[in-house]
């Protein structure tokens, strides 16, 4: 009796082999994005594709890619002109760790938001929220895909898909960068995230200059309206700038190479790099022998930490403040200060805003704090009022004393008024330690003279006003009253600020903390 012939062997193909043939052509079609004339403008102008930024970002070979045959799911005839549906994304391994990752693909149908796509980034936060992985999000998105959503079941469809899809809780560490136009929700994950680079040449705004220009009735141009020096400068919500994809992404990888890859978990250690701690000795000639002298407080804190460790964040926006991640002995720490080179280190709206958010990053990620002060106290005036400095000095004085981290001050110089609490004087911080320079009073002696008495230097009298107001702030003074815990030589300052965040690292949570401020906005 013959066996039944199969199919392969009249000479056709096996339905396996046809699949698998269909899912080669599919996978080709999703690989290709927007198609080579697109990518190759793209190169032309020296801009990183989609897929060679994951390329950058990720470990080589632990990319695996999730929904690569996602298309766009409303309009049928948008199927074959959608691959991916705009936006890459998947988990990679940064520096060994595994990362949920969100890359739009602004060569198709300008990276636009829409349903397929929005499932795929909310499946990417749900699994980074259970599995406590770091998300990283490279933006560059024209806004949301008009023509699936105008109408009020456009709009239902887009409002509908997550209702909690811009909420931040801050179980894991947000990273973005903003790579090029970015509109709608590129945007708003920027601001949403703990650490936002911006390339120079991007945009980021609630929505395009030509929409913009159109409800306003004048010409916008894209970079005044929120170009890198209008978010490195003015809002702050530009964390770093860069020249490059390359450099913003390396930013990225620095960024996270300082954050636990979830709140439950304490940052990783480093090992210490040659030379941490030699220019301690010569710390002290960093501070001018006048009070009244500039100085930039950045060459203290890099002569502090392990070397080459300091990584400031929003340097060009409220500049009287530094805020920067670095390490000790290894370990992660954050660093707040008073900038001098600056009115004076005068703290302002700006700086409270930087500062605030700074402590809610690190209280939220297990980070300890210290902070150098050094600063006359905060600006006053008209110009401080109308920019609502009573409510952003509490704000940042709630945010000090909702965390839970270690937090240990030390004054180099000058701590006058609220700033002096502010700055984690009367038991704001866990230990108060006081460099022979210090000086602490209510406020400069000089404008107390002129408040209480009338006189200005020179006049007959202000001297004597002046000792009268100009005593008891020396360091020996607190400390003879135990508001300062220890005075210490400047040269002894890095050691003494391992011993004591050994001493209060947190045994008994494994150095997690509370987390009070783990719903705080991001922006505000």
């Amino acid at each position: 009796m013959s066996k039944p012939r199969t199919v392969a062997a009249l000479g056709q193909p096996h339905p396996a082999t046809e699949k698998a043939d269909r899912y080669e052509v599919m996978r080709a079609k999703a690989l290709a994005m927007g198609g080579p004339e697109k990518l190759a403008r793209r190169k032309a102008a020296g801009v990183l594709n989609a897929r060679e930024r994951v390329d950058v970002l990720v470990d080589a070979g632990t990319f695996i890619e999730s929904g690569l045959f996602g298309t766009s799911a409303t309009r049928p005839e948008d199927r074959e002109r959608s691959p991916t549906d705009g936006k890459i994304v998947g988990f990679g391994k940064i520096d060994g760790r595994e990362c949920a990752v969100v890359v739009n693909d602004f060569t198709v149908m300008g990276a636009s938001s829409s349903a397929t796509n929005g499932r795929k980034i909310g499946h990417m936060k749900r699994v980074a929220t259970a599995r406590g992985l770091p998300m990283v999000f490279l933006g560059e998105s024209s806004g949301a895909r008009m023509p699936d959503h105008m109408g009020s079941r456009g709009m239902g469809a887009l409002l509908g898909n997550d209702g909690t899809q811009y909420m931040r809780m801050r179980e894991t560490p947000w990273v973005s960068a903003t790579l090029g136009y970015s509109y709608g929700s590129s945007s708003w994950y920027s601001v949403l995230s703990d650490f936002n680079v911006m390339r120079k040449g991007a945009v980021l705004a609630v929505s395009s200059a030509q929409l913009a220009s159109l409800a306003i009735k004048e010409a916008v141009d894209p970079e005044v309206m929120g170009g890198w020096k209008v978010h490195a400068e003015v809002t702050g919500f530009a964390d770093q700038v860069v020249d490059t994809d390359e450099d913003a992404i390396a930013a990225i990888k620095t960024f996270l190479s300082y954050m636990p890859a979830h709140h439950n978990e304490t940052p990783p250690e480093r090992a210490v790099a040659p030379d941490s701690g030699k220019a301690m000795a010569g710390i002290a000639k960093l501070l001018p022998q006048k009070r009244t002298q500039v100085y930039d407080v950045r060459n203290i804190i890099r002569a502090i930490v392990d070397a080459g460790s300091f990584f400031e964040l929003k340097a060009r926006f409220g500049k009287v403040a530094v805020t920067g991640l670095a390490r000790l002995a290894g370990r992660t720490v954050g660093f707040i200060a008073n900038n001098p080179l600056f009115k004076g280190g005068a703290m302002d709206t700006d700086a409270c805003e930087k500062i605030t958010s700074f402590l809610v990053l690190c209280d939220s990620f297990n980070i300890p704090i210290v902070m150098l002060v050094d600063t006359p106290g905060f600006s006053i005036g008209t110009e401080a009022e109308r920019k609502r400095a009573p409510g952003k000095i509490m704000n940042y004085m709630q945010a000090l004393q909702l965390c839970t981290v270690p937090k240990i001050s030390v004054i180099l110089r000058k701590s006058y008024g609220q700033a002096y609490l502010n700055m984690g004087g009367g038991r704001n911080s866990d230990e108060v330690a006081v460099w022979p320079t210090a000086e602490v009073s209510f406020m400069d002696p000089t404008f107390a003279v002129k408040i209480v008495h009338g006189l200005e230097p020179g006049d007959p009298g202000f001297s004597e006003a002046f000792n009268s107001m100009n005593k008891d702030n020396e360091p020996w003074d607190m400390a003879a009253i135990y508001a300062a815990q220890n005075v210490i030589r400047p040269e002894d300052t890095r050691d003494y600020l391992i011993r004591m965040l050994e001493v209060h690292r947190q045994r008994m949570t494994n150095g997690v903390g509370q987390h009070l401020m783990h719903a705080w906005p991001t922006s505000y």
